[in-house]
């Protein structure tokens, strides 16, 4: 069966902006409701913020002034917007609309000095809402490049418009636009659908096939059969039935374009913590960058439900948000991030050095950066495949814990991803049974952790105890367990959350040759017998690569020495290349 359909047989339409819209009455469509809530927002000035003449007049050098009749569209969901509108005159609608179909007014923008886009403007990705144009416009427009060069020579209105922007995609996602996702809020699929749009900051909504009336009623006319589900519904109109997680980037218009004649100066594969900082401080310096990540930014640190030992936050904060901004940040500085775009392999017996994607893409650059970080460790257990999302989890967040509801969960593991995980689920969830091999958790957690976990009434620690299996039919339900003595025991358990180390992402470097430890881990400098006299701590056996973070061999698994080594790394970009030349 195909897997996507479009309803009424109809293709999203591909005319260019600026466009008359397709359906003019809409304009006035008594069916679209405007959000009062909006105005009663707590950052409704900071979201919609209004222009100076002076700050418009130091903006004039960076765009051109451009003109549009009623009736037409600035931009809409699902299309490249062509960039940042100042508006001069006239006035501005946008609409935010969801797979079903439905519109909903986000706000109105007529005063001069106020600006219309999207935060994907910095990553050249499609707008999720539609920009109207109620009375004849004339406005300002910067395009992409044009955005990020201002937002570094003019930073104060940089830093408004920029702030602006990401509120508004908040916003967004608050009010529930974008993608609609139908099936059992439980199924295994789904799940992984709504935690890869979630890490990808995609707005969306999830719809329960059984109860939700209007899930319902889709349903009767599409027929679906149980192999179907999830469906998601694109808010181009486009109907998927259980996509993959690239089928529905692509559906979404989240694949990136890379244009095949460019070099970059250095391309950057993994958009964890580490690879992030380098992306940053490389576009920051002038440096052309390509980064690139299978799935979403922030790598494993971007699950983390709170960061409290990185310098700067004293209250901590969520791995997802650091990521964020990070990645935003990046963006400003004119970074190309590719996400997702999945590495297949490296080329280093050439210069330039060729990125394959899994696509056959490629991406040339001088230099690259292994920043691909690790993967979660899955332990040697029967069964356990069966029940990941039946039961088994690698990460927890809101989602997760809405499945838990009040029951209590079984805890795998004793680092600092396992105690930040513990703490967060132990104020969600009815008790946290917590399962370490060794007799504490003094060597393996820092301290602070330690005390808040220790601290907590609903939170069991069970010393020397090791799982060795799992029991359950369509669900986990059970498991067994190697007890402190040689005791043998069982524990009921509908949720197991594993937190049990990683391991090295490198089977994409195989085409390389790059050298690696017994335990696949990048080596670097010093660990290399034949490059000890070269000054680039962060230089592999191959010339012109480099790796940092989890996935070089010896690194401190934290995310402040993954951001330093982000750092430091371009030094060495800059310093091979001079040499190079």
């Amino acid at each position: 069966m195909s897997n996507q359909s479009t309803p009424g047989g109809g293709q999203p339409d591909d005319k260019p902006d600026g466009q008359p819209a397709e359906n003019a009455r809409r304009l006035d469509d008594p069916a679209i409701i405007e959000d009062p809530s909006v105005l009663d927002h707590p950052r409704y000035l900071d979201m919609f913020p209004v222009l100076t003449e002076a700050e418009i007049d130091r903006l004039r050098r960076f765009g051109s002034v451009s003109h549009y009749a009623r009736g037409e569209l600035l931009y809409q969901a699902g299309k490249f917007s062509p960039g940042v509108f100042v508006l001069l005159s006239g006035k501005v609608r946008i609409d935010g609309r969801d797979g079903m179909g439905h519109v909903r007014t986000v706000h109105t923008y007529r005063r001069r000095g106020e600006f219309t886009s999207d935060v994907t403007q910095l990553s050249k990705k499609p707008a999720v809402v539609d920009a109207h144009v109620i009375d004849d416009v004339e406005a300002l427009l910067m395009r992409p490049d044009q955005l990020s060069a201002m937002m570094v020579s003019e930073a104060d209105i940089g830093e408004k418009i920029m702030r602006a922007l990401i509120l508004r995609r908040t916003l967004v996602i608050e009010r529930g636009h974008g993608a609609v996702l139908v099936g059992d809020s439980g199924h295994p699929r789904l799940l992984a659908l709504q935690n890869f749009l979630r890490s990808n900051s995609f707005p969306n909504i999830v719809l329960d096939a059984r109860h939700d009336a209007e899930a319902i009623a889709q349903l009767e006319r599409l027929t679906p059969q149980p192999e179907d589900f999830p469906l998601v519904f694109c808010p181009n109109g486009t109907v998927l039935r259980n996509p993959n997680e690239g089928q529905l980037a692509s559906c979404l218009g989240l694949i990136p374009e890379f244009d095949p004649t460019h070099l970059y100066d250095v391309a950057i594969v993994g958009a964890g913590p580490a690879g992030l900082a380098a992306a940053v401080y490389a576009a920051s310096e002038g440096l052309s960058v390509a980064a690139l990540d299978c799935r979403a930014p922030g790598g494993q640190a971007g699950t983390s439900a709170r960061i409290e030992n990185y310098l700067g936050f004293p209250t901590g904060i969520t791995g997802q948000a650091l990521a964020g901004r990070a990645f935003i940040q990046a963006q400003k500085f004119g970074a190309h991030i590719g996400i997702p775009c999945e590495v297949q392999a490296l080329f280093c017996d050439r210069q330039p050095l060729v990125v394959e994607l899994a696509d056959s893409r490629r991406v040339t650059a001088r230099t690259v950066v292994i920043a691909s970080g690790a993967e979660y460790r899955r332990p040697a257990i029967a069964d356990l495949a069966r029940f990941e999302r039946c039961g088994v989890y690698y990460w927890a967040t809101p989602i997760e814990t809405r499945l838990c509801g009040k029951e209590p969960v079984l805890l795998v593991g004793g680092g600092n991803s396992a105690g930040q995980a513990a703490v967060f689920l132990a104020s969600q969830v009815e008790h946290v049974h917590m399962f370490i091999r060794g007799v504490s958790l003094e060597h393996s957690m820092s301290h602070y952790l330690i005390e808040r976990v220790t601290s907590l009434s609903n939170v069991t620690l069970h010393t020397r105890t090791e799982l060795t299996a799992l029991e359950g039919d369509a669900h986990l339900e059970r498991v067994r367990y190697h007890g402190a003595g040689g005791m043998e025991g069982t524990m009921s358990a509908r949720h197991l959350f594993v937190f049990v180390g990683a391991e090295p992402n490198t089977r994409w470097l195989k085409t390389c040759g790059v050298s690696l430890d017994d335990k696949g881990f990048v080596l670097t400098d010093i660990d290399i017998a034949e490059t000890r006299a070269r000054p680039l701590p962060f230089q592999t056996s191959v010339e012109g690569v480099f790796a940092i973070g989890d996935v070089r061999s010896g690194s401190t698994k934290r995310v402040a020495s993954a951001v330093g080594e982000g750092a430091g790394v371009v030094a060495q970009i800059h310093r091979f290349m001079a040499g190079a030349r």
